[in-house]
């Protein structure tokens, strides 16, 4: 039977979660909306909403949920207002959202309150932020829960979810890093003007419970990279609290060995990650995608706090000036082994997989706490 989805993505860096599946259900016969918002409209982090518009065979709604520096409460409510009126009139079957962004939540609040069907990619993690407490929250809204790793599965289950909604695939983008790029490293030095072949990436954003500190945390850890002598491709922060802290900070690093982008295809990072020295920051790439490629990684701060387990990943904070230094010298450009904590690289066939089900359309909305 071929189903309404609609796919809700805020970030760059939910679309790429979020794709995969999408695509897969619009090639297993399904009608696939995108309801695009958030960062993807804002022209400070490269107006992201090209990538969704070049995906195929699906249709695509666009809302602008907010203006530079509006505060979280005020984004959720704009979205909640916005995605309320776009799924009355849309009547999805199954709304899909991702992980711990204040969009999500809202996505979830829209679903619950109006008695559609949801599923929830990436529930049941830890991280060191207030992303979890709206993570677990879109966790105990939604009704299907398509989780990275069987510790998820578990924490899932300690929230009370049936163990039938609960299915285990893997990190979805996973499936474009474990397949060829398309590109070559060439293509995306020349298309991002990127004037070294050795170079680490980093990609430091903003934590929401730290916006005192966060643009020292900037200062500490940017000063180090520096003082390291080594070249960098700096992806741009989110657009969290603090995030005008941390780009006072990347404007004032040398140009000539850090390239600052503020976003990039998804093609090109992959392939850009995969022929990378190490990847530095506090995004999930560095603690989920690079350990996948075998790419050494440094976790620092706070906002990835107990996410992987994997041997490739250091931790450290921003100030640790020293184990930065250590980290560089022995790690910078030797490869780790892959780690698939995260998955295979097949989330996709598996979600498409639960959707063919009968039995996946006919659950009752009616949540009950399962002891």
């Amino acid at each position: 039977m071929i189903h309404n989805v609609l796919f809700l993505t805020g970030t760059r860096a939910d679309f790429g979660k979020l794709e995969p599946l999408a695509a897969a259900a619009r090639d297993a016969g399904h009608r696939v909306t995108f309801f695009v918002t958030g960062m993807h409209l804002m022209d400070r982090y490269g107006l992201t909403r090209n990538e969704v518009r070049r995906m195929h065979g699906v249709t695509i709604y666009e809302y602008v949920n907010q203006q530079e520096g509006d505060p979280q409460d005020l984004i959720l409510a704009s979205t909640v207002t916005g995605f309320s009126d776009f799924v009355r009139e849309a009547r999805p079957d199954l709304i899909v959202l991702h992980g711990d962004r204040i969009e999500a939540l809202a996505g979830a609040l829209v679903a619950a309150t109006n008695y559609i069907r949801s599923a929830h990619i990436e529930g049941g993690e830890v991280s060191g932020t207030i992303d979890e407490v709206f993570r677990h929250c879109n966790t105990k809204l939604c009704t299907y829960h398509f989780v990275s790793s069987e510790a998820a599965a578990r924490r899932v289950r300690a929230l009370g979810e049936p163990e039938e909604t609960i299915h285990t695939i893997g990190s979805p983008e996973l499936d474009f890093h474990s397949c060829n790029s398309g590109v070559s490293l060439d293509d995306v030095r020349t298309r991002y003007e990127i004037p070294f072949l050795d170079y680490g990436i980093v990609t430091f954003h903003p934590v929401t419970s730290e916006q005192n500190t966060i643009g020292q945390q900037a200062v500490d850890l940017f000063k180090t990279l520096e003082d390291s002598g080594r070249n960098f491709v700096v992806i741009a922060p989110n657009n969290d609290p603090g995030s005008a802290d941390i780009f006072s900070v990347l404007h004032k690093m040398p140009k000539d060995r850090f390239r600052l982008l503020p976003s990039m295809r998804f093609a090109h990072f992959s392939e850009l990650m995969k022929n990378a020295a190490c990847m530095v920051g506090n995004s999930s790439a560095g603690v989920r995608e690079a350990p996948f490629l075998g790419l050494p990684s440094l976790d620092i701060g706070t906002r990835q706090s107990n996410r992987s387990d994997a041997p490739s990943v250091t931790a450290c904070k921003a100030q640790d000036r020293a184990v930065i230094l250590e980290f560089l010298r022995i790690q910078w450009g030797r490869r780790a082994a892959i780690h698939d904590g995260f998955g295979q690289g097949s989330a996709a066939e598996r979600f498409i997989r639960v959707l063919a089900e009968p039995a996946f359309w006919t659950l009752s909305l009616q949540k009950a706490f399962r002891d």
